[in-house]
């Protein structure tokens, strides 16, 4: 399938879809807390997309998928549906929001911190955050995916924390999940070519032990084998002429791995 590539028109629905993802983050972060629980935060989520934004939570009956956004707790990668847990001290925290606004999607996830965490679970977030930016950074036209990949594994692997390799980021647009497949590991000088007008998110998932994953009974909770934790950030990345733009950058928010 040829990956599409975004008209003018298309790109301003994009940047719509992708400032709203972002807004939902910036509303939820304050709420984030100790004693809160993830079905309240899908709550508050949900009435914010619906009310305020008038658009439309992605995830809410996506292929089954149950609740309108997706909290994954320490050990949880990603996928986890909103229940009755409360956050507890130490715990960190994926958020992962996807709006629908006419009819084009933002994507855009976050680790939150509760409390004192341990200092290896700090480092393993901060890492999954350098490993999305310095992703980010590498994306311009003539650059292939291969190159993305193999500098997201490289610095995972140098701090000793393992890539996900069966979850990725993907193409978006009107569909949800679009090519191309955009892999946190790799080869430089493979896979597809960048070329301005692409749409894709980048959202590595690192694990503080060994890179298995496994989905639960429910067929959505995806965690680590070894229970070590997890953690992960994305971003929805349009391709420019001279390099790209990242859609659902959060106001404040600070794109400079050195920072």
């Amino acid at each position: 399938m040829p990956i599409p590539i975004k008209s003018a028109a298309e790109i301003e629905k994009m940047r719509a879809a992708c400032r709203l993802a972002a807004e939902v983050l910036e509303m939820v972060a304050p709420h984030v807390v100790a004693g809160a629980t993830t079905e309240y935060l899908n709550d508050l989520c949900h009435r914010f997309i619906v009310e305020k934004q008038q658009a439309i939570p992605a995830p809410l009956h996506y292929r089954g998928f149950p609740k309108s956004i997706c909290t994954s707790i320490n050990h949880v990668v990603c996928h986890g549906i909103p229940g009755p847990r409360q956050l507890r001290d130490g715990d960190i925290v994926n958020i992962d929001i996807t709006v629908i606004k006419d009819g084009y999607h933002g994507d855009t996830s976050m680790m939150f911190c509760i409390g004192e965490t341990s200092v290896r679970a700090r480092r393993l977030v901060d890492t999954a955050r350098e490993c999305l930016l310095l992703g980010i950074a590498m994306v311009k036209p003539g650059i292939r995916l291969g190159d993305l990949g193999a500098v997201i594994q490289r610095h995972a692997e140098s701090r000793g924390f393992s890539i996900v390799r069966e979850y990725c980021g993907h193409g978006i647009g009107s569909e949800f999940h679009e090519d191309p497949q955009v892999l946190h590991y790799g080869t430089p000088g493979t896979g597809h070519e960048l070329r301005p007008g692409m749409t894709f998110t980048i959202e590595p998932m690192v694990n503080a032990g060994k890179r298995h994953v496994k989905v639960l009974a429910d067929d959505w909770t995806v965690v680590t084998c070894d229970r070590s934790l997890s953690a992960q950030w994305e971003h929805t990345v349009l391709v420019t002429a001279d390099g790209h733009e990242v859609l659902t950058q959060r106001i404040g928010e600070v794109l400079d791995v050195h920072h």
